[in-house]
């Protein structure tokens, strides 16, 4: 006895602590595992009756609808008969929507302990299964079916002697043994379980299996705990190393801006819920005016530089909710959510061109003027798809392009003549 409180201070081996529970756990297991497979068989025969009842209900649903529909109630309790006297079931009936019993069928007494069967059938089966009937999308019924049970209660008598028997001898045994082993043995499993499941299912890379009284459970225990470690250190790896290339994947390199793919991608959203929701919604397509011939003649450097500061100037010019991606070469898109009025997307065109207005300064001291042509597009009124509306939008960016030109050689034109005439 002494010797078994001064291993009860420290820490025992995993050998230890089964020999010294080994005679216990064999004199009462038979009882604990007959009373654990009985909880299971309850839990089964509960379940099944369970399942079995919403199968009656069921076909019951499909075997009755016309009766149903056409509100006839002698071929529905018809029906309720066929299918009710051949399961276990006590009473099954059929509701209509307006409140009033179609029909109804109660099984009858037919053994001395009937009502003894219902009983245990209310306290330890399932409620009853209600199941509303549909036709053509609209309920016109609900069926009430209750379980009669009617093989509970030999099942009941018959585990009930052999279990008060066992109960009786093994209870002291029981509670002695369940002390013992959630002190020594359960409780450190049970917390690693825990961080097992946690980690397996969940992903809960933080959680940590505690220290265990006995040597072998702690060693494992903190084994666990630093593979957790390594694998939570990789796992924030790996979470940089995805964040940056879907950074990579989904944005442009020069101008930090989204790129075709995620622009798309959020236009086709926008799609989706503007029909869904019936939101309105437009797209700008921006594209620089004589780009070329700044990258021909001060190099492809400057024409990046000048690009930088196009997609800062026109992202500022929006509003928190738009977005603003770069397509390719010199041609940008703006996506402006939820709009109100064709106002908006005015005025949002107007600031952007006033922000152009002030020429680009470029690192070797050069400055350049650029103007933007921008054409746009209205959900729905130019298109109820991405392709649509892209194509409406580039189409408008190219005539106003067109018709800038043409306004920029009448003005040239006028002038021209004036300035001869002067001279």
């Amino acid at each position: 006895m002494i010797a078994f409180f001064r291993l009860g201070k420290q820490r025992l081996s995993l050998r230890q602590s089964l020999d010294r529970t080994h005679l216990m756990v064999s004199l009462t297991g038979v009882c604990l595992v007959g009373g654990l497979l009985t909880c299971v068989a309850l839990l089964s025969l509960r379940f099944y009756t369970d399942h079995n009842l919403d199968l009656v209900a069921r076909a019951i649903s499909y075997t009755t609808e016309a009766a149903v529909v056409f509100e006839d109630g002698e071929a529905a309790r018809e029906a309720l008969q066929n299918i009710a006297s051949r399961e276990d079931v006590a009473e099954v009936s059929i509701v209509l929507s307006s409140g009033e019993v179609l029909a109804t069928w109660t099984r009858h007494a037919s053994q001395p302990w009937f009502a003894l069967e219902r009983q245990l059938a209310e306290l330890v089966l399932p409620g009853p299964i209600i199941l509303p009937m549909a036709h053509n999308g609209r309920e016109i019924a609900t069926i009430k079916l209750v379980g009669h049970g009617q093989y509970l209660l030999s099942f009941l008598v018959q585990v009930l002697a052999a279990m008060l028997i066992c109960m009786l001898l093994s209870t002291l045994g029981a509670l002695y043994i369940a002390r013992l082993m959630q002190r020594s043995i359960t409780s450190p499993l049970r917390s690693l379980a825990r961080v097992a499941h946690g980690v397996s299912r969940e992903r809960s890379l933080a959680l940590r299996v505690p220290a265990a009284s006995i040597t072998e459970l702690d060693t494992l225990g903190q084994d666990f705990n630093s593979l957790l470690d390594e694998l939570e250190a990789w796992q924030a790896h790996q979470q940089r190393e995805n964040a940056s290339l879907l950074h990579q994947a989904t944005h442009d390199k020069l101008t930090e801006l989204p790129n075709r793919a995620l622009f798309e991608a959020r236009l086709q959203q926008a799609v989706l819920a503007g029909l869904r929701h019936d939101e309105r919604f437009a797209l700008l397509y921006l594209d620089c005016d004589n780009f070329k011939p700044i990258n021909d003649t001060l190099g492809h450097g400057a024409g990046d530089e000048v690009l930088v500061a196009i997609a800062r100037r026109v992202q500022h010019q929006l509003r928190p909710q738009d977005l603003v991606a770069r397509l390719g070469g010199d041609e940008f898109v703006v996506l402006l959510s939820a709009i109100s009025a064709d106002q908006e997307v005015s005025d949002i065109m107007m600031r952007i061109r006033q922000a152009m207005v002030e020429p680009v300064a470029l690192s070797d001291g050069h400055r350049l003027d650029c103007t933007l042509s921008i054409g746009a597009a209205y959900f729905p009124a130019d298109g109820q798809t991405a392709e649509a509306l892209l194509q409406h939008a580039d189409h408008a960016m190219y005539l106003a392009k067109r018709q800038d030109k043409a306004r920029r050689a009448r003005q040239q034109k006028v002038h021209t003549p004036t300035k001869e005439k002067k001279q």
